[in-house]
């Protein structure tokens, strides 16, 4: 197994007034060579959005798009013609395809909005584009795994176009919780949203992560109660 650790610290920082941002891997002006990517994973952006305030119509093509509110409540609007209110307990996906714009705001006036949003690169190149959400149910997810995507429509959670899928998990202090790789050549990004747990003789707190590779299983333990976001993808891939 090879096991990298990335420190909360570590990520990129942006502050524009309205939004604060830390970025896991290269994004915007900021720019580590070392940090472009993990496999398929190519943004992992952690954004704090101030109340009413948002990101205007924008592009996008040929990247799946997952957005995951962590507190407050997100307002989409996009091409396609949707428009929808998320919030936290809930995952939205947008296949970008052959080219969608969207907006994303605060929907809320008085209270930030924390969320992660998720960049992941497709199998299948200008595909028709598509947006889905999903509510959770969080009991779902305590003291074991809650898948919310895969590539099967299927499944559990929402699907996108790559073997990838992502987890997220509860654990109350004193668990542990065994990962499956799902597809050989696979490999997972770890993120700890809060609390203290150990993988792999790693302590990671708050915002810290690991990228885990080469590896058919690993083991969390929880020091602490934790909440973990669990990202898989293939480490080689179109």
């Amino acid at each position: 197994m090879k096991a990298t650790v990335h420190r909360a610290e570590d990520r990129g920082y942006a502050n524009h007034g309205w939004l604060e941002a830390n970025h896991s891997f290269s994004f915007a002006s900021w720019y580590n060579p070392e940090k472009i990517n993990f496999g398929a994973l190519r943004v992992l952006n952690d954004d704090r959005i101030a109340g009413g305030a948002g990101f205007p119509k924008h592009p996008h093509n040929n990247m799946e798009i997952i957005t995951i509110p962590l507190s407050g409540k997100l307002e989409h609007e996009d091409s396609m013609g949707n428009k929808a209110q998320i919030a936290a307990g809930e995952v939205q996906v947008m296949s970008a395809g052959t080219g969608v714009t969207h907006s994303e705001y605060n929907a809320l006036q008085n209270e930030e909005l924390k969320l992660f949003q998720i960049w992941i690169f497709p199998n299948k190149q200008n595909v028709v584009p598509r947006y889905d959400e999903l509510q959770l149910n969080l009991e779902d997810r305590v003291n074991k795994l809650q898948q919310i995507l895969s590539p099967n429509p299927d499944d559990d959670g929402v699907w996108i176009h790559q073997n990838a899928w992502m987890y997220m998990s509860n654990l109350y202090k004193g668990k542990e919780i065994i990962y499956t790789i799902n597809m050989k050549g696979n490999g997972v990004f770890v993120m700890v949203i809060s609390g203290k747990v150990n993988i792999n003789n790693q302590f990671l707190s708050s915002r810290d992560a690991i990228a885990i590779e080469d590896a058919t299983s690993f083991t969390v333990h929880s020091q602490q109660d934790s909440e973990l976001l669990l990202i898989e993808v293939p480490m080689i891939f179109q």
